[in-house]
């Protein structure tokens, strides 16, 4: 039998003008502290979502691990790289309020599935990025995550259309046109800022990057441009690819995949 969920929700980690930015904090009801933690980012293509769409992460929870699921402004609000910048930000709040909630803020992970797998890989691949850390309460404390779980994010925007697929990126009411501010094609320098594939230096943490080879949304090619970058940087990754899935196929939530998702964080966030 699991441990009951112990839900803290509706935690403000940060406002940006008038308006307030939120996360769940979820935590076995019985166990020993501090915990590690992962946090969740929702996918909906940068522009919708909601972070309560965690069942995934929630799965971590009676394994002993802390859940922290985060909301992030959405590209109809305002451009990248905001995105990255309230994830960042929640990182932060996390880190300097572990002691409050029983976290141990040196054991932190990001997972996030299609747009919030683009967002984790970033956290994990601009860890030392100045220009997107945007204004922050906490400008000491680290953003920095220890592994990072990304399903089917898409990592280099201008690629996307070179493979088959239901959607045509280039538009410019395409999710990575409306997430930079135009069509990607005229805004080179602005995709390459949003590309987690840029800021790779040899210095990230672990990657698990899962996603189905039947994805016609982001194309199983963009995961394996990650695999094959991270790997070439002397970086620990693995490619775990599902034959014949799609995009956010269900997949992805049978219980093999998510022993692995949890595997993968028991050999990164648990103590040796």
């Amino acid at each position: 039998m699991t441990d009951p969920v112990h839900a803290i929700p509706d935690l403000v980690y940060a406002r940006r003008g008038d308006r307030a930015l939120h996360l769940d904090i979820y935590l076995p009801a019985m166990t020993s502290r501090p915990l590690p933690l992962v946090v969740w980012v929702h996918g909906g293509a940068f522009r919708a979502g909601d972070r309560k769409s965690n069942v995934e992460a929630l799965s971590l929870v009676p394994h002993g691990y802390a859940v922290a699921s985060i909301q992030y402004r959405l590209s109809r609000e305002t451009l990248f790289p905001a995105q990255i910048q309230d994830c960042k930000e929640a990182v932060r709040w996390l880190r300097a309020h572990a002691n409050e909630y029983g976290l141990d803020g040196a054991r932190i992970g990001a997972w996030g599935s299609s747009a919030g797998g683009h967002l984790v890989a970033m956290l994990g691949t601009s860890g030392g990025v100045a220009g997107l850390e945007g204004n922050t309460a906490y400008p000491q404390i680290s953003a920095r995550v220890q592994a990072v779980c990304d399903w089917f994010g898409p990592t280099d925007f201008l690629q996307m259309n070179d493979h088959p697929g239901s959607m045509d990126h280039n538009a410019a009411d395409s999710p990575e046109s409306q997430l930079v501010g135009g069509p990607i094609q005229e805004h080179p320098d602005r995709v390459a800022a949003a590309n987690p594939i840029t800021y790779i230096s040899g210095d990230e943490p672990p990657f698990l990057i899962m996603h189905g080879d039947s994805d016609m949304l982001v194309p199983h090619h963009q995961s394996v441009l990650l695999y094959r970058a991270l790997k070439k940087a002397g970086v620990e990754v693995t490619l775990r690819t599902l034959p014949g899935v799609g995009h956010d196929g269900p997949e992805f939530r049978a219980p093999e995949i998510i022993d692995e998702v949890i595997a993968f964080f028991g050999r990164h966030l648990r103590p040796a």
